[in-house]
């Protein structure tokens, strides 16, 4: 089963401002979600019905899932300092 993902238009701005190589990473994570979108090592968010997390290095990338329409929707994707503003 395949997933789409979907990259809010802040999430696609945040990912351009990293280095390439943080940004090579990030993208292999996201291209994963589109066989499992539950990884290993990701969490599902206190106090959200619907947002889960994972880590890369310093960065964490926040995202919803879907179920009935196979999506996976990435809302941000920044440093571990700002990720739960």
């Amino acid at each position: 089963m395949k997933y789409e993902v979907l990259l809010a238009r802040s999430a696609r701005k945040e990912l351009e401002k990293l280095s390439r190589n943080i940004q090579t990473r990030i993208v292999r994570i996201l291209e994963g979600f589109e066989d499992e979108p539950r990884p290993r090592g990701c969490v599902k968010l206190r106090g959200s019905k619907n947002l889960w997390r994972v880590r890369s290095g310093d960065y964490r990338i926040i995202y919803a899932i879907h179920e009935d329409e196979q999506l996976v929707d990435v809302s941000a994707v920044r440093h571990r300092s700002d990720a739960y503003d």
